[in-house]
């Protein structure tokens, strides 16, 4: 049979059918915040639910999903199903990986795709990723020499066989993590609401008499290519190049990109980037590269479009196989998002002329933490926090305070912390002066503070971001202040497994975004306003503007 061509569907009938999808993924998404066991999942909400049509292409996803995971499950789907192709499926069977170099990066994130039965044959996969809170390895995340050290490596496998689960697999994912409830328990849910997603697909398909969305997922994939390739069609054409230096592990990393628009499609080139390292787990497969690199593109050009796997088409992607963003086996890549969450820096440092007030100045990144330990009254416990530094401005709008970005997890609640962990946060705040100056400055940092007031010492693993290089700026934007931390008054600059003990207090000075355009041409009314929010002190406005006020003022 022919595979079906878009232009079969009309606008209006197209959006009710897409979103109707979406919902789908938005109700299991739900979900799993509800039935999750874990802070990571259940209040970071890091992971991601997404649609594919029967081949693994990519349909659309939950609207919290993380774009990196959006991007990387068709790919994982992919290589799954030539493992165990469609033919042999039955129903309720689960897929799944975690391997960093077929999935998502590093070894937390599970992949697990269900295929969908309706009328006899395989319609879609219900896919999702979830970090899982310990994939066994060393007890840091950051300092590491090989893979090995970082945890057990599952490779494709079915963790349910019609329905019934793998008990093997089970017992061998369980036997090698420090709490396995958690991690269990959140496969458990994950795969429990696939059921869930793949029930309301088969409802709405029989509402609607449609066989399979063969229809409508050509529709989808047909015009979102045919639209982001107006886009870039759009833009002139040319060679584009950038480089930055980040702060890497020990040794500081060069990103550099070279990207050629040639009609309606962008080739993006890494050479020139810093090769990987056994300093740190900082190294990236290239599907998380692949995955960083369509991000700002997609933000950029068709920011309304439900992200699909259309979108990815015009976009082609090389790094050099050895370097830090195409990192071979073993390399450690526990926390490649150190670099990755770097990358969009780099590309809009390449595409900022063009791209005007769609590209972004630096911004002060994510800083993952994770406390574990046991202790009287809280047992055996493992909790996670995401917090962020400032937003980068854009040409026409000030950066955001701390708020997610290059992704959209949130941040695990201080109280929610709190009950699971013997922690106590004494701060929590804005961070004044933090953020670079320009004619749109950036988004300012926070400043948090939390005590261990326990009886027993517990683990803290911690990865900070640009405690080295700053966020940069863009057209003369000013960058973001450098994040600090502290432990217990002092300085730290190495990140192992820190013993923290009790009675320990914590100090996470983290970054602000990077300024937009000159610092000469924010309007002093701008700056009086910052002042009055508090966003920056009268010393930091004489410094960063030149501000003298007037007595009135």
């Amino acid at each position: 049979m022919a595979p079906p061509t878009f232009g079969a569907l009309d606008a209006i009938t197209l959006e009710i059918l897409w979103e109707r999808l979406i919902s789908i993924m938005n109700e299991i998404d739900n979900m799993i915040v509800r039935t999750s066991f874990s802070t990571i999942v259940g209040e970071s909400r890091d992971f991601g639910y997404i649609l594919t049509d029967e081949r693994g292409a990519s349909l659309c996803q939950s609207s919290f999903s993380p774009p990196n995971f959006c991007v990387v499950l068709p790919r994982t789907a992919k290589t799954l199903l030539s493992h165990f192709p469609v033919e042999t499926l039955c129903e309720g069977d689960v897929l799944a990986t975690n391997d960093a170099w077929i999935g998502t990066g590093h070894l937390p994130d599970y992949v697990m795709i269900s295929p969908v039965f309706h009328r006899g044959q395989v319609i879609a996969f219900i896919g999702s990723i979830a970090h899982v809170s310990d994939v066994g390895g060393h007890a840091g995340d950051i300092e590491a020499y090989d893979v090995f050290m970082e945890g057990l490596r599952l490779p494709p496998c079915k963790l349910y066989e019609a329905g019934v689960p793998n008990q093997v697999i089970w017992d061998i994912i369980g036997a090698n993590c420090r709490v396995p409830e958690m991690v269990l328990g959140d496969l458990r849910a994950m795969i429990g609401t696939h059921r869930v997603g793949a029930q309301r697909l088969r409802e709405f398909l029989d509402e609607y008499d449609l066989p399979d969305l063969r229809t409508l997922a050509a529709e989808i994939h047909g015009r979102s290519e045919t639209l982001m390739r107006q886009k870039i069609a759009a833009l002139p054409d040319g060679v584009y190049e950038f480089g930055l230096d980040i702060d890497g592990y020990i040794d500081i990393v060069h990103l550099h990109a070279r990207i050629e628009v040639r009609g309606s499609d962008v080739y993006v080139d890494y050479s020139g980037t810093s090769p990987q390292t056994r300093k740190g787990s900082i190294n990236c497969v290239y599907n998380t590269t692949y995955a960083s690199t369509i991000f700002p593109f997609k933000c950029a050009l068709v920011p309304g479009i439900p992200n699909n796997e259309g979108l990815f088409r015009p976009i082609h992607v090389y790094a050099p196989e050895g370097c830090i963003l195409n990192t071979t086996f073993p390399h450690p890549v526990k926390a490649r998002a150190k670099t990755t969450n770097n990358m969009n820096q780099v590309l809009f440092g390449v595409l900022w002329p063009i791209f005007g007030e769609r590209a972004q100045a630096g911004s002060g990144s994510i800083w993952p933490f994770t406390l574990s330990g046991t202790e009287p009254g809280y047992g055996k416990f493992l909790v996670d926090m995401l917090p962020h530094g400032g937003r980068g401005a854009t040409r026409e709008l000030d950066g955001l305070p701390p708020i997610a970005f290059p992704h959209n997890s949130t941040v695990t609640p201080c109280e929610v912390m709190e009950l699971r962990a013997p922690i106590l946060f004494d701060r929590k705040e804005m961070r004044p002066d933090s953020a670079g100056a320009g004619r749109r400055r950036g988004g300012i940092g926070q400043v948090i503070t939390l005590r261990h007031i326990g009886q027993n010492p517990m683990t803290l693993s911690l990865i900070p971001d640009k405690i080295v290089c700053a966020p940069p700026g863009l057209d003369g934007g000013q960058p973001g202040k450098l994040g600090e931390v502290y432990l217990n008054g002092h300085l730290v600059t190495r990140f192992p497994p820190i013993q923290f003990n009790p009675g320990d207090e914590l100090e996470l000075l983290m970054p602000g975004g990077a300024g937009f355009g000159p610092v000469a041409a924010r309007e002093r009314e701008r700056i009086l306003q910052d002042l009055a929010l508090g966003y920056i002190t009268p010393g930091g406005a004489r410094e960063a503007y030149g501000l003298s006020m007037t007595d009135d003022e």
